[in-house]
């Protein structure tokens, strides 16, 4: 009698440069990941070793929902990552599992409800147009990024955590270096001492709790023992620096508009069915850099047939996921009929953002109120001299010079 048995080949590791790419292009070197399988291994810039990469839907939904891949032990590593910089504050969502992460995050969890969302979109509004009267004062042609939507997000970011106005400038600098990686590990860390130092001084400030807003919830939080100060602080830094997202992601969504003649005809003549086409172009759009934070498993998991062990790094692709044609027919095409489509853009499981409802509200007041301020809006260059982010985390247009 022979036993036969079945050995896994691990396939090989590949580098994972994180090439700078122009325009809503998705990333090659993902996509030869995809067409190796679903379980590849990769390892990026920075860091130590190699980690699994999972890009198909449903092994993705798998990795974000299974307690037994960790976030808070990727702390305790130096994984293989993108980053220059790793020094994960205590008490960041992003790292903690549960039941951590539901005691940190129902602390701030009613800031971020879509009954909360609905309070404060009279003043996003109010933010939005003062913005754009500036604009159609000044006549066209006009950069959309530096007049729109760099200031907006990170503006009605700070409205919901409560920072006052005079020191919006200074927090938004620091926010804009924590995300890019052109300055460098030294730039990144000088940044991120001199945000979490001003969150802290906020943070002791408010132990009073007057307010609504995040940092008046997070000092009663500390005040009442239900979180350490540190834990405070860890929570608030990802939340404050959420506003930058929203700026690339509707930069791309605008762009995508505005080269796509027939899409922006849609949306402008149908505006009641903006919703769907939204989350299409949420879909689509490459949302980021390479991928984001890692787990790691804490015992032997099966996954596609291969086997990942106790102790390795796992990295899922949400970029992946949204293209993985037994989800979405056609991935590569921009289809505003879609449906269903059940993207992961605001990511899944217990680590789903956080801010979506806040997101989504400021998405869909940028593509209404400037569709409705600029009409006939239109690039004022070439769609191939738009100037695109470098160095960047978060992939998108770095000028939108546009006229009307």
């Amino acid at each position: 009698m022979t036993e036969e048995t079945t050995t896994l080949t691990e396939p090989p590791v590949r580098d994972w440069p994180t090439p700078n790419l122009d325009g809503t292009d998705f990333d090659p070197v993902l996509a030869d990941l995809m067409r190796e399988g679903p379980l590849t291994r990769i390892r990026l810039p920075h860091g130590e070793g190699w980690a699994w990469l999972a890009t198909r839907y449903e092994d993705v939904r798998t990795v974000t929902n299974d307690p037994r891949f960790s976030r808070a032990e990727v702390t305790r590593r130096q994984v293989t990552r993108m980053a220059p910089h790793f020094k994960p504050m205590p008490g960041s969502l992003a790292w903690a599992d549960q039941p951590d992460h539901n005691r940190l995050r129902k602390v701030v969890a009613s800031a971020f409800t879509v009954s909360a969302m609905k309070r404060l979109r009279p003043r996003a509004q109010e933010i939005l147009d003062g913005l754009l009267d500036g604009v159609v004062a000044d006549g066209p042609p006009a950069d959309l990024v530096e007049r729109v939507l760099e200031p907006f997000p990170p503006a009605v970011v700070s409205e919901v955590m409560g920072v006052p106005a005079d020191q919006r400038e200074r927090v938004h600098s620091w926010t804009r270096q924590i995300i890019s990686t052109s300055g460098g590990a030294e730039a990144a860390e000088r940044a991120k001492k001199g945000l979490y130092g001003w969150i802290t001084e906020t943070v002791r400030a408010r132990s009073d709790g007057r307010g609504e807003d995040v940092y008046a919830m997070l000092g009663a939080a500390v005040a009442r023992g239900e979180v350490g100060e540190e834990e405070a602080i860890g929570l608030a830094g990802p939340l404050q620096i959420g506003g930058e997202a929203v700026t690339h992601n509707c930069g791309q969504i605008l762009y995508l508009l505005l080269t796509r003649p027939e899409l922006m005809t849609r949306v402008r003549e149908r505006p009641a069915e903006r919703g769907p086409v939204l989350d299409e172009l949420l879909r689509f759009v490459p949302h980021r850099s390479s991928v984001g934070l890692a787990r790691i498993a804490l015992e032997d998991v099966e996954l596609s047939g291969q086997r990942i062990s106790a102790g390795e790094p796992v990295y899922v692709s949400y970029l992946a996921a949204n293209r993985d044609p037994e989800v979405f027919p056609d991935p590569g095409a921009i289809d505003p009929d879609r449906d269903p489509n059940p993207h992961l853009a605001f990511g899944n499981g217990p680590h789903h953002c956080t801010g979506a409802v806040l997101a989504r509200t400021q998405i869909e007041l940028l593509v209404d109120t400037v569709l409705e301020r600029l009409p006939d809006l239109r690039l004022a260059v070439p769609a191939e001299e738009v100037a695109w982010r470098r160095k960047t985390m978060i992939r998108g247009p770095r000028t939108l010079p546009c006229t009307w």
